[in-house]
């Protein structure tokens, strides 16, 4: 039996950016190494090893984004314990609108996320760290 899809990801991400914060790349840019928030890159690790990462972020990959912040859960990271905005991003910023909305959804609070994603950060030549 075929599958009838009744909402896409591009609905979905319309959807979620209609609800979280939406952080330009250039606003994003002077928060790195800021003590009141935290990057978090959402990218799987082959992109990390491939492109690098904003310095200093954290990397959660998406599948384990509900599992590290839930308190409850045996792989929480207390990174998410912190009382600090959390700014999230991923290649383009549709991982990264989806996580902020849950994260939202689950009380983790204030959320955010970067416009455009790494491929914004890396257009408007955004320092880079390499990930070994």
């Amino acid at each position: 039996m075929a599958q009838t899809i009744t909402k896409g990801v591009k609905q979905m991400v319309a959807e979620a950016n209609e609800v979280v914060t939406t952080v330009p790349v250039e606003e994003a840019m002077s928060l790195v190494g800021s003590d009141d928030h935290v990057l978090v890159d959402l990218r799987d690790f082959r992109e990390l090893k491939r492109d690098g990462k904003i310095p200093g972020a954290f990397s959660c990959p998406r599948g384990m984004l509900e599992f590290w912040i839930d308190p409850e859960s045996p792989y929480h990271k207390e990174i998410f314990k912190q009382d600090k905005t959390y700014l999230f991003y991923c290649a383009s910023g549709w991982r990264s609108a989806l996580s902020a909305k849950v994260a939202s959804e689950m009380g983790l609070k204030p959320v955010a996320h970067i416009a455009g994603g790494f491929g914004a950060w890396k257009k408007a030549e955004g320092p880079v760290e390499e990930v070994e």
